[in-house]
């Protein structure tokens, strides 16, 4: 008798907390919520994250506070989101790098980034590769050219490990030398771009349009699948080299390990309601140059598990050892 008073009460507290989760996704929020950027202030995610959360504030009634924890690539960010209490109000906003990347690239990681709960992927992010206007180039041939001619002397920013093994590709197949230089985020880099310092990079074009419409500097290509609305005239990569390519730069919401799923489910709803609305959708998508997504918990998921793969063969394929 006494071992099935026992499984009875088990079963009745699986019960109750089952039925305690909907009910505090239902009230949740009632104090404010925190976002861990993986990415510096200023930069294409940060602009995008504050306007997103003062659309959920609006909807949720609570603010949401974004907290920047830049550095080591993203590892820093994706740290801190994994060492948060799982209670909802902390949610975190980060690349693909620490998501599915860094695993393959590091020997050994603070954090686990297949135990994170997922939110949403918000939007794939149209990269262009730029060069300062000094050096005179307006193609990758050129570009190319330059570099075999001043080897050595070229060095490019990016914060995606996909453009860094193009790079990498792009020196073994065509023998020129363009060295990368890692920064702490997009800010920091297109000021080094600007004054000539790191002429040559990837960045979302939104950090640059005013600069390409200034003439500042100048757009050899971009990584969409088609070309940009706001600068048609620069090519995509595979018109630029002749090379396919399939990797896109992205940014989503995850929360700690055990986050509850309701609470997950419940901000991507009121996300996915922000991003539909036209004029959200106009001023902070399309004119930023990024592809909106705001898919499901669960589609985040999915994503995720086969962008990994992805990474892992991306990796291999490059030859890259863990450091």
């Amino acid at each position: 008798m006494k071992r099935w008073s026992a499984v009875a009460t088990l079963a009745a507290l699986a019960a109750t907390f089952a039925a305690a989760a909907p009910a505090a996704a239902q009230d949740y929020p009632t104090r404010p919520i925190r976002v861990i950027a993986g990415a510096s202030a200023g930069g294409t995610s940060d602009i995008f994250m504050r306007a997103l959360g003062e659309e959920l504030q609006k909807g949720l009634g609570q603010p949401v506070v974004v907290e920047n924890r830049p550095g080591g690539a993203f590892n820093i960010g994706a740290r801190a989101c994994a060492e948060a209490p799982p209670d909802g109000y902390t949610i975190c906003l980060l690349p693909g790098e620490p998501l599915v990347f860094n695993q393959f690239l590091f020997k050994t990681l603070a954090f686990n980034p297949a135990a994170f709960e997922p939110v949403t992927q918000l939007f794939t992010i149209v990269q262009s590769l730029v060069v300062n206007r000094a050096l005179n180039v307006k193609t990758m041939a050129e570009l190319t050219a330059l570099s075999k001619a001043k080897p050595g002397t070229l060095n490019y920013a990016t914060g995606a490990v996909p453009f860094g093994v193009f790079f990498d590709r792009t020196n073994k197949d065509t023998g020129a030398d363009i060295i990368r230089v890692p920064f702490r985020g997009g800010g920091e880099a297109v000021n080094a771009l600007l004054s000539g310092t790191t002429p040559l990079g990837f960045y979302g074009i939104s950090n640059v349009r005013s600069h390409l419409e200034a003439g500042l500097v100048v757009g050899l290509m971009v990584d969409s699948e088609q070309r940009s609305s706001l600068f048609p005239d620069i090519p995509t990569i595979p018109e630029a080299t002749g090379r396919p390519y399939q990797s896109r730069s992205y940014f989503g919401l995850v929360a700690p390990p055990g986050t509850p799923k309701p609470i997950a489910a419940k901000l991507q709803a009121e996300i996915a309601r922000i991003g539909a609305l036209p004029e959200f959708r106009r001023r902070h998508f399309v004119e930023r140059g990024l592809d909106p997504v705001t898919s499901t918990p669960e589609a985040f998921g999915r994503f995720l598990q086969q962008d990994r793969l992805r990474a892992q063969q991306i990796v291999k394929d490059a030859g890259l050892e863990p450091q």
